[in-house]
């Protein structure tokens, strides 16, 4: 009787090994997390996850934390690191001097850190007006599906930015000049697998206008949504409407096109847009494109997310 139990218990400690070692095989560190406490593999679209516990949250509202110019509510996850390069080429309709614009360029570099599942600081710098910023960005809500007590993800960020750009002339030029900063919402819906919709009501302060018959504040909303063609490519689009009289009328609103590839652990983005600065304040306060007339950028995005945890 004792070796039988003897035996019995062997067992059970046999089997319990081999799911404990299982469980650990089958963790992969190198990717990006939207769920809290999970890790996902980028290298799928993640739409067929099984959550064995809590809600069952939706993945992949859109493919990135960006949208094209935009934030999205997508996150990094905690101890990843997403390092990503925006590449802007001048205006389509200056014809075959530039090249239809490619031979002018300009970039943005930064480098997003989850510092948990639900909380991502970022840093970056463009070269239209040498713009350093740092923003952080905080997610307080995820959407399940069919809960009705998470029907949409919501995301809080702010940013402040500083312009180095060098600035001649006999008008003082105080550092806070320079600054200025973004207050964002964020609130996204997966309505299906294939179409995402996200609002951004923002609002922009710049320490410094150029007339008083502007407006230091610069309250917008924005629009962005994805429509998923297969598993790995997605047409997404943006648009920011400022309110009348609050910036020059030489500037126009933000719109953007874009085409999303997923090529493993990248996540390569194409698109059209009638901005070229690709900070908050400058796509959204300060377009001076007009897309209908054909002041249109092509450039693209291209992201890679590295785990740099233990």
């Amino acid at each position: 009787m004792r070796i039988a139990l003897l035996t019995c218990l062997l067992s059970v400690a046999i089997v319990s090994d081999a799911q404990t070692d299982t469980t650990k095989k089958n963790q992969n560190p190198s990717s990006v997390s939207d769920t809290p406490g999970l890790v996902g593999d980028t290298s799928s679209m993640l739409d067929d996850i099984d959550m064995d516990e809590g809600p069952d949250f939706e993945q992949n509202i859109f493919k990135g934390n960006r949208v094209i110019n935009s934030n999205s509510t997508e996150m990094i996850g905690k101890k990843n690191l997403d390092f990503r390069i925006c590449h802007r080429f001048g205006r389509v309709n200056e014809g075959t001097y530039t090249l239809f614009g490619l031979d002018v360029a300009t970039q943005r570099i930064s480098f997003t850190y989850g510092l948990t599942d639900l909380i991502n600081l970022e840093i970056g710098r463009s070269s239209v007006g040498k713009v350093y910023d740092g923003t952080v960005k905080f997610k307080f809500m995820r959407q399940a599906k069919g809960d009705s007590k998470r029907p949409m993800s919501i995301v809080f960020l702010s940013n402040i930015a500083v312009q180095t750009l060098k600035v001649t002339g006999p008008t003082p030029y105080y550092f806070t000049h320079r600054l200025f900063y973004t207050h964002q919402l964020l609130l996204s819906r997966k309505f299906s697998k294939g179409f995402s919709l996200q609002l951004m009501p923002t609002l922009v302060h710049r320490n410094l206008i150029d007339s008083q018959k502007y407006k230091n504040d610069v309250f917008s909303i924005g629009i962005a949504g994805r429509n998923k063609i297969t598993r790995k490519t997605a047409i997404t689009y943006e648009y920011f409407y400022v309110l009348p009289g609050q910036i020059k009328e030489t500037y126009y609103n933000s719109l953007s096109l874009g085409f999303d590839i997923e090529t493993g652990g990248h996540v390569f983005q194409l698109h059209f847009t009638n901005s070229r600065s690709m900070n908050e304040k400058g796509y959204i306060a300060e377009t001076d494109g007009n897309f209908l007339k054909g002041d249109i950028h092509f450039g693209f995005n291209i992201s890679r997310v590295f785990y740099i945890g233990r």
